[in-house]
């Protein structure tokens, strides 16, 4: 069991997991790109399509700031993240679902990153009449920084109409958990849920780690 267990490191534990999400993530983005319409869906049950769609923005198609600024800020995040999640690795006080959940973060927004980064520099422009295709770097529809993020994943679980007695919004439809993401976003989603609740300790504990360095132990033992 020793043995095993200097195999599997928390180091290459984080290391399988992003290296895992980004291929996962990355050629489910290709395959739709390449082969399907913008705004083309494929209807697979009543509660789950793939629904291409592209995004300036963050998760699940947010838009807050500037495309330009939001790709700086990604680049920022991730490096700060990236560092954290070093910090907690050869702390090696922390426990291993810890650095499973702030590894799929990391994975997530890096795999966005890469859109951003490189689709616009590598892809035409997708539309509802053309399919994207592959061209020469610095060829594509975009300037480096300002590719679109591809999202592709959408779960209507409920549709229905709203009731004609609720105020303001009765007798629309209504449709639950409408937002279109792909499989990035749900890594960061997922890693941040399951730190929020399993991990609070830790991430109390992370947070000093990083700030302080060693001096988090040392207070605790005085």
């Amino acid at each position: 069991m020793k043995s095993g267990r200097k195999l599997v490191t928390q180091g290459r534990l984080a290391l399988i997991i992003v290296l895992a999400v980004l291929v996962i993530d990355q050629v489910m983005k290709v395959m739709v790109k390449t082969n399907m319409y913008l705004g083309e869906a494929i209807h697979i049950t009543d509660w789950f399509y793939i629904d291409f769609i592209e995004n300036n923005g963050m998760a699940y198609g947010m838009t807050f700031v500037n495309k330009l600024v939001l790709s700086l800020f990604r680049i920022a995040a991730i490096s700060a993240l990236c560092y954290y999640l070093w910090k907690v690795i050869i702390d090696k006080t922390h426990r291993w679902g810890y650095v499973v959940c702030v590894s799929m973060i990391v994975a997530g927004a890096t795999g966005n990153l890469i859109d951003c980064i490189a689709y616009g520099m590598v892809f035409t422009q997708s539309t509802p009449f053309d399919v994207a295709t592959v061209v020469p770097w610095g060829e594509g529809y975009a300037p480096v920084l300002y590719g679109r993020v591809v999202d592709m994943l959408y779960f209507p679980l409920i549709q229905t109409t709203l009731p004609d007695w609720l105020p303001f919004w009765g007798g629309e439809d209504y449709i639950f958990f409408s937002p279109v993401f792909n499989f990035a976003d749900s890594s960061i989603s997922v890693g941040i849920v399951a730190l929020l609740l399993f991990f609070r300790k830790e991430l109390e504990r992370a947070s000093a780690t990083f700030w302080s360095g060693t001096r988090w132990e040392k207070k605790k033992e005085e």
